[in-house]
């Protein structure tokens, strides 16, 4: 319903002039509001400089719903827009809501785009750490996000397999070997310590023999490093699957070397006058494009600063056909945005085609306190070690309620309660009574159909509920263009709070036939859209708990 009404206001914002402005429809918070509301009147007087109630009036009057979907309209405080849905409105969008089932909150974007959206991307060096998950439970969110609202989605994970650090970890791993031979060696400075790189030192002692460690370094380094990078990526893949993140495309960044990608971009840069030498080195002219200051590509030396591999890389992406390009990074590469950016708009491509989303770190906490390193990592706690510690689900919805620029605290022992305190718990408990009523009621859900008599849902807590369903389309369209799993999230604890209590304050069997069986169909599409909710976010929807 929503999204019909969605629709009609779209249409009238281009009428208007204002096409692209970001209205939103949603359920007032005061339910004396309406049951939908908007504030389309006010984005669009302001692109016109004009009266918002004024704009109201003409939205209003330019209103062309089909008959019977509204019963009310009111224009409210500074131009906000009330609306009032007709009962036999509702009754039509709950059968609406069964009738789609797993696709309920699905839509067709108007304009479909090949989106890539890259994310992970952990350097190979040692295991993957609770931020990793945070931005690993973001991208996939996202990206889930934007195939429900009709777009054509790429999920990519950038393997960071070049450069010093692996040349660091190549040698860390051979101190390692050293020592499993009973050999005083030490990691050089500014490698990896952790217990982890003992165990890889054992396997690959396990696989080339004792007599490994006596080799020369010229043949064992080449050795180690290909073992490292091998045995971290297989880890890294195998705990990405537990946590239900599957990529689509694995880049290597040594292959943006040898493939010759690096040269390709540094052509194009040099074809559009964009480079210039200076004391021996080669720079790019990206203050023209809204950087704070020209960046160097190649140093004095004639190394390659790590700008010039993201380069060929975005540059590559854009090669394969994809019209938008996602980035989940750190909150610490914030300063990074506007280099990239303004590196893609000098080679043409539109600055609003490349987004970052940033993740702040993740603290955890247990007992009250902080949790501050991992036995096998040494110096952080592990995804592994939480994923253990708390589950999947648990994992993955607590990283996604929260905005992902604000840093988090992951409280251990809140995500392990079995109580209505979790909301994961809360939200999956009210999924399992919903698929409890036909347990007792000896029936499955679908054997209800999808007729109902309005006058069956005589409760103020059955109107409450349906009309809660019938915005989670909404929920997800804007979740999805905002790139805020978070709002799912809270839409879901919402709907969850209104199940279990209709569940507790409407009685289901045993009441009068049409009661009975139009509360079992509100149930059924309770029950869809708790599922179709806990899915989008990659988490189960028992129907036992």
């Amino acid at each position: 319903m929503s999204d019909l009404l969605r629709a009609e206001l779209s249409r009238i914002a281009t009428a208007l002039g204002a096409p692209e402005v970001p209205f939103v429809v949603e359920r007032p918070r005061d339910a004396g509001h309406g049951d939908l509301a908007t504030n389309l009147a006010m984005l669009v007087a302001k692109t016109r400089k004009a009266n918002p109630r004024k704009i109201a009036e003409e939205v209003i009057a330019a209103l062309a719903l089909p008959e019977g979907l509204v019963s009310r309209t009111e224009i409210a405080g500074p131009g906000f827009i009330n609306f009032w849905l007709a009962q036999d409105a509702l009754a039509a969008q709950l059968q609406a809501i069964v009738q789609a089932g797993k696709d309920y909150g699905r839509s067709v974007a108007a304009v479909p785009q090949r989106v890539n959206v890259e994310f992970v991307s952990a350097n190979p060096t040692g295991p993957l750490h609770v931020g990793h998950g945070r931005g690993a439970a973001l991208g996939d969110a996202v990206a889930s996000l934007l195939a429900w609202t009709g777009h054509e989605v790429t999920r990519e994970f950038y393997i960071n397999d070049a450069g010093a650090q692996i040349d660091k970890l190549a040698l860390s791993l051979w101190a390692r070997v050293q020592q499993s031979v009973g050999r005083a060696a030490e990691p050089p400075e500014g490698g990896y310590f952790g217990e982890y790189l003992m165990e890889t030192a054992a396997a690959l002692v396990a696989r080339e023999g004792p007599a490994f460690a006596d080799r020369p370094e010229t043949e064992t380094i080449p050795i180690c490093r290909r073992f490292a990078l091998e045995s971290q990526r297989v880890e890294q893949d195998e705990l990405l699957r537990d946590f239900r993140v599957v990529f689509d495309v694995h880049t290597s960044e040594q292959s943006i070397y040898d493939s010759g990608k690096l040269a390709v971009a540094l052509d194009l840069l040099r074809d559009r006058g964009l480079l210039f030498e200076h004391e021996g080195a080669l720079w790019m002219r990206t203050t023209s494009f809204g950087d704070d200051k020209d960046r160097v590509l190649r140093k004095s030396d004639g190394t390659y600063t790590y700008l010039v591999p993201d380069i060929a890389y975005h540059v590559d992406k854009f090669r394969r056909g994809f019209d938008h390009l996602i980035d989940v990074w750190g909150a610490d590469h914030h300063g990074y945005i506007p280099r990239m950016r303004a590196v893609l708009v000098a080679l043409g491509h539109p600055a609003d085609s490349f987004e970052v989303a940033l993740i702040q770190l993740v603290k955890v906490v247990k007992g009250g306190e902080e949790v501050k390193m991992s036995k096998r990592a040494g110096n952080f706690v592990t995804l592994r070690d939480l994923l253990d510690d708390v589950g999947t689900d648990a994992a993955r919805y607590f990283f996604l309620m929260r905005r992902s620029d604000t840093p988090f605290a992951f409280d251990v022992d809140l995500a392990r309660k079995q109580t209505d305190e979790n909301p994961v718990f809360y939200v999956q408990m009210a999924h399992a009574r919903m698929a409890g009523l036909f347990r007792v009621a000896g029936r499955l859900p679908e054997d209800v159909g999808d007729q109902i008599d309005p006058a069956g849902l005589p409760a103020p807590q059955d109107a409450e509920l349906l009309k809660t369903l019938t915005t989670f389309p909404a929920v997800v369209a804007r979740a999805a263009a905002e790139r805020e799993p978070h709002r799912v999230t809270a839409y879901l604890e919402e709907l969850a709070r209104l199940a279990h209590g209709w569940y507790h304050h409407c009685r289901v069997l045993g009441e009068p036939p049409a009661v009975e069986s139009a509360r079992l169909v509100l149930a059924r599409a309770a029950r869809i859209v708790l599922g179709n909710g806990l899915a989008l976010l990659g988490l189960n929807a028992p129907d036992r708990m």
